[in-house]
């Protein structure tokens, strides 16, 4: 799957409903090659609350980062619980590469991108990598970083969908309302967008829901939606075909 193919899709489904662009993707477009990561944040139980209404048994890949806040764990299990969800796969840093460059666990306090790449980017590519498509819960109006996301994109040889790619604010207030569903009790101090405690502040009034990340940082991103991944992607496949002779 080639960047173009990413733009036909965009193309011919990207206006399509987000229960439509989950349904067809999963049961037909990568139907059994696909998986949905949730961070379960702020409103991750939209997205999840809609896969679930198609497939309780697709792949959930949960990043298990050491440093999530509690109240995100025991959401995770109880959002499953709720939906029925029977296959989440919780991948963790490589505990090698945290002895080697992490031994303190206070990286972040000196290099944050060096701290999200072991424990996000190069996590992620592993937990992605079996699959040739997965879904996101990221939304145009989170960030100025944002509002260009298409519904399709590439990443390498496979595709990120984000179905949920225009809904705003309202939308999902609507829908978490509509259907009663669990919310994050971060969201009730202010932690609009969830990420690891020591990076993660409440948003102030009138800001973007993802300024409390990395704040008073240049840094927007963990990287895992970036460049980062494909390229640790691209390594690992490339590391693979080396120890295999392929």
């Amino acid at each position: 799957m080639r960047a173009r193919d990413a733009a036909s899709l965009e193309a011919r489904h990207g206006q399509l409903s987000a229960a439509r662009v989950i349904e067809l993707a999963a049961s037909d477009l990568f139907a059994g090659e696909i998986a949905a990561v949730s961070s379960f944040g702020a409103d991750s139980a939209v997205l999840l609350h809609l896969i679930a209404q198609v497939d309780r048994h697709l792949p959930v890949v949960f990043l298990d980062t050491g440093k999530h806040f509690e109240e995100t764990l025991s959401y995770r299990d109880a959002l499953a619980d709720d939906f029925g969800l029977t296959d989440i796969r919780v991948v963790h840093p490589e505990a090698a590469a945290l002895e080697r460059v992490d031994p303190g666990g206070r990286l972040h306090e000196s290099d944050v991108e060096a701290c999200c790449h072991v424990r996000k980017v190069e996590p992620m590519a592993r937990g992605v990598e079996p699959f040739r498509a997965w879904f996101t819960g990221r939304k145009r109006h989170q960030a100025q970083t944002r509002t260009a996301l298409p519904v399709f994109e590439a990443v390498g040889p496979r595709v990120r969908i984000n179905p949920l790619a225009h809904w705003t604010t309202a939308d999902l207030a609507d829908y978490m309302r509509a259907h009663a569903l669990r919310e994050n009790p971060l969201v009730a101090y202010g932690y609009l967008s969830i990420g690891c405690f020591p990076c993660t502040r409440p948003v102030e009034q009138g800001q973007d829901a993802r300024s409390g990340r990395w704040a008073g940082q240049a840094k927007t991103e963990c990287g895992i939606h970036l460049a980062g991944l494909e390229q640790s992607l691209s390594q690992e496949r490339h590391d693979e075909r080396r120890e295999t002779g392929a």
